[in-house]
């Protein structure tokens, strides 16, 4: 199944119920509503831990945070062997601009998680910076941190 997206296809399950599509979500074993943004989501999933070889155990997805007075949910945080947030990543649907939005939007959720890095990520293109606003390549942080 050609996925539209820069990242590897893979079994995707999906299901139709009425008039919904669903999705299932292997790291939190349930049918999720397909949307374009889940469907970004389930393949930057895939990608971390089939590409990139993190461990399930590692990765939160869609946990909510305290913002000052609001509650916030990010999509996805991958932390260290000590459990600390070392990612935090915002997908968007595949249609939607990554643009200084987008960044500012994860930045704040660092405010309270202060992980190491921010990746943005539309499926066809994305975005990693580090804590010095400096581009990193994900392959090339993963397999220097083996």
């Amino acid at each position: 199944m050609n996925n539209g997206l820069k990242y590897p296809t893979f079994d995707v399950r999906l299901k139709k119920n009425k008039d919904k599509t669903y999705i299932f979500d292997a790291v939190r074993k349930k049918w999720l509503v397909m949307s374009p943004e889940e469907w970004v989501r389930q393949h930057v999933l895939h990608y971390l831990i089939n590409v990139l070889k993190i461990s399930a155990s590692k990765i939160a997805i869609e946990k909510e945070l305290q913002l000052n007075d609001l509650k916030k949910r990010f999509d996805i945080v991958v932390y260290n062997n000590t459990l600390t947030p070392l990612m935090i990543i915002e997908c968007k649907a595949p249609y939607i601009q990554l643009d200084l939005n987008t960044v500012a939007q994860a930045k704040r959720y660092n405010l309270v998680l202060q992980a190491e890095l921010l990746m943005i990520t539309n499926g066809v293109s994305d975005l990693v910076l580090d804590k010095n606003n400096k581009e990193v390549l994900l392959e090339s942080y993963f397999s220097a941190q083996e």
